[in-house]
């Protein structure tokens, strides 16, 4: 059996260590999570990174669709890199795309130092924190992620003006650190709050070691994907997501 062609595996376990699923289990070729409502990333079946597409069969799709259905869920997929011949049985089946995603590192040393005056990082995250994720659809079922994600692990907070103006996460795993949740209050976007908390992400994560700083966007945000280029952050991987109706699973 070959490992799935993707980006390498110090991420693999870094993107799913630091924004964790509530529960993972093998079924047949796949890993099968339930994310409590933790959204697609902790939600979704992936292929075991100890199986090849070719393993993926008919039989082994309808064991998988049950185990959803068992939960009562639509069966859902990440597919990643490097696993063409498993999504094209899935498009086969009638499974619709959507959000595909572009996975971004850069070495810790291509960050320069954050401005101290204007953001700061605390664990546990405050009440302002969680009001501008809320606002941003970064619900309790979100923050239940970040509660059980590995440590060493902080919470970024921005100020414009001594306004609380943006907030972050960033968990270590490895040598690897990963930023999630970036969300910048809508008054105060366009104003270079995102890169003040993508420096402070790599200022902490300099403290605790790390190597490199990675990161998830979706391809449809090109503003986003324009700032962490002209940070120097650049793809290492990409996958989306395939799902249909439990009634056509």
């Amino acid at each position: 059996m070959a490992e799935s062609a993707c980006y390498p595996n110090a991420y693999i376990t870094a993107f799913e260590a630091t924004w964790p699923a509530l529960r993972r289990e093998p079924v047949g070729p796949f890993i099968y999570r339930d994310g409590a409502g933790g959204g697609s990333r902790t939600s979704a079946a992936t292929l075991d990174g100890n199986f090849s597409t070719g393993d993926v069969s008919a039989d082994a799709l309808d064991q998988i669709e049950s185990r959803f259905a068992a939960d009562a869920r639509p069966a859902l997929f990440q597919i990643r890199t490097g696993e063409a011949a498993f999504d094209a049985l899935l498009i086969e089946r009638g499974y619709t795309m959507f959000d595909p995603t572009i996975c971004l590192a850069a070495p810790i040393e291509a960050f320069a130092p954050s401005d101290p005056k204007c953001s700061y990082v605390s664990w546990p995250p405050v009440s302002i924190q969680r009001e501008i994720w809320a606002e941003g659809g970064i619900g309790p079922a979100r923050l239940a992620v970040m509660d059980r994600a590995c440590a060493p692990k902080t919470s970024l907070l921005g100020r414009i003006k001594d306004r609380p103006a943006g907030v972050g996460f960033v968990a270590l795993s490895g040598s690897v650190a990963v930023l999630h949740a970036l969300e910048i209050t809508p008054t105060e976007r366009r104003k270079g709050m995102a890169r003040i908390l993508v420096t402070l992400a790599a200022d902490w994560a300099r403290t605790q070691g790390a190597a490199t700083l990675a990161l998830q966007v979706t391809r449809a945000n090109t503003a986003a994907l324009a700032l962490y280029s002209s940070l120097g952050l650049r793809e290492i991987g990409q996958y989306h997501y395939r799902t249909k109706p439990m009634t056509e699973a």
